[in-house]
Order: C-alpha cells, then structure tokens, then sequence
C-alpha cells in the first residue's frame, strides 16, 4: 500500500507554505500529494489547483491529486479548463478526486444549492467527462484532445460507494470523522462491486498522534488491500518522516 500525504491540514493553525511542505513530504519518501477543495469555513485552506501547481514546480516524484473538488460549486465548462490547465503543469502525475461535498458553509460561500448537490453532481459529471476526454463538446471547445484523461475518483459514501466501483477510476473513503472499521466494511462492499483502486483518505495525524495506534491503522487497511493510504499531518504534528517509517 502507498502512503501519501496532503498539502493541507484542517485545523485552525495558519496554512502551510505550500512549496516548502511538498518538497518536506516528497523528501521524506510520500507517494502522493494531495490538495482538498475547502472553501467557506473560516480558515484558509489553499485552493488545490494552485497548491498541486506550485508542488508540482517543486517535486519531481510523487503523484499530484485532488482530495476532493466539490463538483457542484462549478460550471462544469469552467472546472475542465482548470483541469485540463492543471493537467499541462502535473502531467501524467495528475489524478482527480471529485465529490457532491457535503458542508452547507462552501455551498453558502458561492451561493450554490446545497440540498441538490448529489444530482447537480451526476448532471456535471457526465459533461466533465466529456470535456476532459475531447476537449470539447457540442456547446464549448476548450483545447484539444488530450492525450490521456487523469483518472477521476469519487469520494463519497452511502450507495455512492458502489457508484464508485461501477463508474469511476478509484474511491477515496475518508477516515476523518470514520472508524476504521467503518471503512472496511464499506470497503468490502467496493470491491464487491468489482471497484478498483482504493484509497483511504484523510487519516489525521495530530499533535501527540499515537503513532503506534496510527501504525496499526494503516497495516490493517494495507492488510484489507487498499491500494492507498493518505494522512493529514496537523501543525505540530509529527515528523513526515516518522509518519512515513510507519509503512515500510
């Protein structure tokens, strides 16, 4: 199982430099890096293209991901100019995770209708999809056609796990607020549905983390067969490099 790291952390601690953190966390040995899309909660979290553009300047190694864009908030015309912006800085490095979201706050920052998030999604998606595969559809020509479309992977829960295994690229089940044993059990039910990667995402790491707890975590989802692993190393939190030692 590959462990990666994000280049944000979602406490209310200052952000951290961007460049200087992704070159920490490529240097300690990270597999990937990846970037959330949180917009309206009172605190700075760096917009993940931005944040993916700078570490991709700043590292030659790891994978460059989204954890996640919230699909709805943008017109999907918009969202795959971005994409495909960021595509020509990262490379074959990029993948993309995508999600419904699920906080009211960015939904109210952008005047976006919260209670529709998950059709607004499917309607989005299969035009993203489109756009990011041609370049362009019958109502807009961004660019043309890529060589290869970054891999999209869906984070959500409920029956959105399925919806996963079924249309998507990957699944990232995020451990923050989830017990581990919620997330092998809604991984069973992934790779059931015949899923294939697997990420489990977002496992914090505080200050005065049990790195011994958080060892056996990870060894139990490497264990499960999760293909990833990605931890939110908060302010104060510690090493990277003890954090990566914990999977050799």
């Amino acid at each position: 199982m590959r462990l990666g790291a994000t280049l944000a952390h979602l406490s209310d601690a200052p952000p951290y430099p961007v460049v200087e953190w992704a070159r920490r966390l490529a240097g300690a040995g990270f597999a990937s890096l990846w970037a959330p899309e949180i917009i309206g909660r009172g605190r700075l979290v760096p917009d993940p293209f931005a944040a993916l553009a700078a570490a991709a300047g700043a590292t030659e190694g790891p994978e460059l991901a989204t954890g996640t864009v919230q699909v709805p908030l943008h017109h999907p015309a918009e969202l795959a100019h971005r994409m495909l912006s960021l595509q020509l800085v990262c490379g074959d490095r990029l993948a993309l995770g995508i999600s419904p979201g699920s906080t009211r706050d960015d939904y109210a920052a952008l005047g976006r209708e919260h209670r529709t998030r998950f059709r607004t999604f499917d309607e989005n998606v299969v035009r993203l999809r489109e756009l990011l595969e041609h370049g362009g559809d019958d109502r807009a020509r961004l660019a043309d056609p890529p060589a290869a479309r970054p891999p999209l992977m869906l984070g959500s829960w409920g029956a959105n796990v399925e919806k996963a295994a079924r249309s998507f690229d990957g699944w990232l089940a995020s451990g923050y607020r989830t017990t581990p044993e919620e997330m092998l059990a809604a991984y069973g039910r992934y790779r059931a549905a015949g899923g294939r990667r697997a990420v489990a995402y977002a496992l914090p790491v505080p200050a005065g983390a049990d790195l011994g707890r958080l060892g056996e975590t990870l060894h139990r989802y490497a264990a499960a067969g999760f293909d990833d692993a990605v931890v939110v190393i908060e302010p104060g939190g510690p090493d990277p490099g003890r954090v990566r030692a914990l999977l050799p």
